[in-house]
């Protein structure tokens, strides 16, 4: 069970599941649906699913990396087999597709795109310079796809994928540099290994801070800063500073950030 917990990367599983309540009912809520409705949850189990299929996909992938560079990883820690990790990413595909079908054909195609796109990284990105592609699209479509789910126009999250853009190269960076001496052991030429490590802490910092001080001044100066959106930014800003330096604080950081700019964001944008 340990393994199964771990293979599907608990972190940034429940963050992303948790930007997508967030996300989903606060546009729920601002349509003037039930802010935990049926379509809030299902469209947050699809994505628990894609969560899953992604956690699970990238440690079958990189299973033998991580026998040579991080052995305490589920697979070389003998917590569970290659086979049983492919079982639990069709654990995945499963609860995706079952929770996507009520939804109707778009969030079912969002999704599947969104995920399609997570597993193209770890077969076959995440070792090149284009490593950060999946994540800027993936994350771009991540709130359409919720929109979608939850049934409200399109156009009420136009702007997000460009606000996610940023942070989504910056997630990356960070993530990656947090494995940089286990990528360079085995060869990777990711986009943190090409730009160098220091380089790609410091990029990471710059563009997570930037998405999170831009978003607050252009929502301030437009006059749309409430209280609790202006509370939710800050919290994300100290998440964020305090891990200049340190890959894994950043990184820990960044996920609790994702979750309380996207509150703050659809709070203030509604």
């Amino acid at each position: 069970m340990v393994g199964i917990v771990r293979v599907v990367h608990p972190a940034p599983t429940v963050a992303v599941v948790a930007v997508s309540v967030a996300l989903g009912s606060i546009l729920s809520a601002q349509a003037g649906m039930p802010a935990f409705g049926a379509r809030t949850l299902l469209t947050a189990l699809a994505v628990l699913g894609s969560q899953i299929v992604t956690g699970a996909a990238n440690d079958w992938a990189d299973r033998d990396r991580d026998a040579l560079a991080q052995p305490d990883k589920p697979i070389p820690a003998g917590e569970l087999t290659p086979r049983q990790a492919i079982g639990v990413a069709v654990a995945g595909v499963i609860l995706l597709l079952a929770a996507s079908l009520p939804l109707g054909p778009l969030p079912l195609a969002l999704g599947i795109a969104a995920t399609a796109s997570a597993v193209a990284y770890s077969l076959w990105l995440s070792g090149t310079p284009l490593s950060v592609v999946p994540y800027l699209v993936s994350f771009g479509i991540l709130p359409v796809w919720i929109a979608a789910g939850v049934a409200v126009p399109l156009e009420r999250i136009a702007a997000a994928p460009l606000l996610i853009a940023p942070f989504a190269a910056a997630a990356h960076l960070a993530n990656t540099v947090r494995d940089f001496d286990a990528d360079a052991s085995v060869g990777r030429r990711n986009l943190s290994q090409a730009l160098g490590r220091r380089a790609s802490l410091v990029l990471a910092l710059v563009l997570a801070m930037g998405v999170g001080i831009g978003a607050g001044v252009a929502l301030l100066t437009g006059g749309r800063m409430g209280v609790p959106s202006g509370a939710l930014g800050l919290i994300g800003l100290v998440a964020v500073a305090q891990g200049a330096g340190n890959p894994r604080r950043l990184w820990g950081g960044m996920l609790v950030a994702g979750v309380c700019w996207t509150a703050a964001w659809a709070l203030a944008t509604g």
